[in-house]
């Protein structure tokens, strides 16, 4: 009934899955692997069309460079400021909103929550025009409030049927004990419930995390000039109009990926328990 595990198969099969998954990885690491050697290449040696080969000389000032001659840091603080505050409303909304679906039997629950899915469904391009001009029209265009706001609404669907799908696995009992001791609803759902899907909510801050702090679409619709712009919209920035500095464009690049990575290890005990919970008998 269930698939044969990778160990227990063939040697032949185990073979042709060891060579596919390290050829894929290649592809996969061979252009991250050029942006790492471009970031500690000179200007020079960019010039002379040196792309693939290992700098004789890495120059690790570019990194420096890219605080000192550009408006990094000022970016990178916007990402921030957008970022936390739209992972934590999303991960709000969408626990409280996940328990009530998953828990609670009422009227058009199963139709709300195929809205909840529907929606991750909506291609964004088509709604790039009405979103720009209904931020226009409440007056948050270019500010920090319309793309927290604006990830919020989008992230919130994917993240309630996260969160549905894993609080509805958790066991009754436990709310109806809850409740023969006449604890209150909102008291279940803060000590018992709120509790036992913290590998949930770890998991899914690490995911909006990297979905938000990664966003290039909205950031370009809704935002225009510098004053609150991430950092994926500032990568385009730093292209001259004449002369495009690629050591630096590559080594802002290496700094904008760190924060998503460090969050994951940061992350990645409750991550994976979050991910695998429920996935074996017992």
């Amino acid at each position: 009934m269930y698939p044969v595990p990778i160990p227990e198969r063939r040697h032949w099969l185990r073979a042709i899955y060891g060579g596919s998954v390290t050829v894929v990885l290649l592809i996969w690491l061979l252009p991250l692997f050029a942006v790492l050697l471009t970031s500690l290449r000179t200007l020079a040696a960019i010039n002379a069309g040196h792309f693939w080969t290992i700098p004789k000389t890495f120059d690790f000032a570019n990194y420096l460079h890219v605080f000192t001659q550009t408006h990094m840091a000022r970016y990178l603080v916007n990402s921030l400021i957008i970022t936390l505050p739209a992972v934590a409303g999303a991960i709000a909304l969408s626990t409280l909103a996940g328990f009530a679906l998953a828990k609670y039997r009422f009227r058009f629950n199963v139709a709300l929550f195929a809205i909840f899915i529907g929606g991750n469904f909506v291609p964004y391009q088509i709604l790039m025009v009405p979103v720009r001009d209904f931020s226009l029209s409440l007056g948050l265009y270019n500010s920090y409030a319309a793309l927290i706001l604006f990830h919020i609404a989008f992230q919130t669907g994917f993240a309630v049927f996260f969160m549905r799908n894993f609080i509805a696995e958790l066991p009754d009992e436990l709310m109806e004990a809850a409740r023969l001791d006449g604890v209150s609803e909102w008291k279940i759902f803060r000590f018992v419930i709120l509790p036992l899907t913290r590998p949930a909510i770890a998991a899914l801050a690490v995911l909006l995390f990297t979905f938000v702090w990664n966003d290039y679409f909205w950031a370009l619709v809704l935002v225009q000039g510098s004053n609150v712009m991430p950092v994926t919209t500032a990568l385009q920035a730093l292209l001259g109009q004449f002369v495009a500095s690629w050591q630096l464009v590559s080594a802002a690049a290496v700094i904008a990926a760190l924060p998503p990575v460090l969050m994951f290890f940061a992350m990645q005990k409750h991550f994976i328990a979050g991910l695998t919970l429920g996935a074996s008998k017992g």
